[in-house]
């Protein structure tokens, strides 16, 4: 049997762990756990002050003893941002053990301020070794939430109709990472057999989840008041992000509009080169559309409304700040009717 080599990333710490858990445990399948599995963390890379891969890099090309098989968990690996840092490895994995199954999960330490991207060496020499490189994350974008949603509904075995997956995705938003245990909840309490509505999955969700800034000025753009203050307040509360950071998102929504307005970008690409957009032009697509649609006198008179909840954030009212941005969402909201 050749070698397992598989590289975890995601940015929710989670799902992240729970993908890793998973691959783990039928890496060992009927085997000894105690005897197949060395699992290395960041303190484990560190000597005399300074961390090197070499421990990580020890243990995979260390035979397995008592058992036919190593299943060897390099964790916090985000540590080793450089090819120089990763250079062992990257050697290891021009030629690894067969005996050795080699998990690595790109995530950050308790010493590590700031995880960077995945080096491109590593990802090149993972795929040379035969291996994989999951993305335990969930999709950003609605279809593939979507998508996902279905994929862990079917793997949790249960048999979930469109209106309870459109329900599960809407009401956890961004705090995805509580969909699994939802799921194993539901499984426990109805079985694989029962096909399940949304009136069947209701009671298990618990509190709405946060939800990203797009899905707030979405909702500002359909002009429904009651969705448009929803949104605002599963920011504030479920999101815990405070008055100041929603307000930056509104804001910078709205300037977008008016950098836009007037300014005869005859399409999408050039609407995201004005906005200094890289990437995909569907953000792009979407501002000039608004724009448009609410011209020269509203998108004015939103940039009023803004300048003045900025005021009022700051003193001006005896308002509180989440009183402030809801009568700012709503008047916001009622431009777009």
């Amino acid at each position: 049997m050749s070698a397992t080599v598989v590289l975890f990333h995601g940015d929710d710490g989670v799902l992240l762990s729970n993908a890793v858990r998973e691959r783990v445990a039928q890496l060992v399948g009927d085997g000894d756990r105690s005897l197949m599995v060395a699992e290395l963390t960041e303190a484990a890379y560190l000597e005399d002050d300074e961390y090197h891969i070499a421990p990580l890099v020890d243990a995979a090309q260390t035979p397995p003893f008592l058992t036919g098989r190593r299943v060897v968990v390099g964790r916090e690996m985000g540590r080793f941002s450089s090819a120089d840092s990763l250079g062992p490895l990257l050697g290891y994995l021009g030629n690894p053990l067969d005996t050795t199954d080699l998990v690595l999960v790109w995530e950050k330490g308790p010493g590590l301020q700031r995880l960077s991207a995945v080096p491109k060496p590593l990802s090149e020499a993972v795929a040379r070794a035969g291996g994989e490189a999951i993305g335990a994350g969930v999709p950003r974008s609605r279809d593939g939430v979507a998508k996902w949603v279905d994929a862990q509904s079917v793997a949790a075995g249960l048999r979930l109709r469109a209106g309870a997956k459109r329900l599960l995705a809407d009401h956890l938003g961004e705090d995805m990472s509580r969909l699994p245990a939802v799921l194993a909840t539901l499984a426990s309490a109805y079985g694989p057999d029962r096909p399940l509505d949304a009136d069947d999955v209701a009671p298990f969700i618990g509190e709405a989840g946060s939800v990203p800034p797009w899905e707030l000025t979405d909702a500002v753009e359909s002009g429904k008041i009651p969705d448009a203050l929803d949104k605002l307040r599963r920011m504030l509360h479920a999101g815990g992000r405070n008055e100041m950071q929603v307000f930056a998102a509104l804001c910078s929504h709205h300037s977008r509009l008016l950098r836009l307005d007037g300014a005869d970008a005859a399409d999408e690409k050039q609407a995201a080169a004005l906005l200094g957009m890289k990437g995909s032009t569907f953000p792009a697509r979407k501002a000039l559309r608004q724009a448009r649609k609410l011209g020269s006198k509203r998108i004015a008179r939103s940039i009023e409304l803004l300048a003045q909840a900025d005021l009022d954030l700051r003193g001006a009212t005896g308002a509180s700040p989440e009183a402030v941005l809801e009568v700012l969402v709503a008047r916001l909201t009622q431009l777009n009717r």
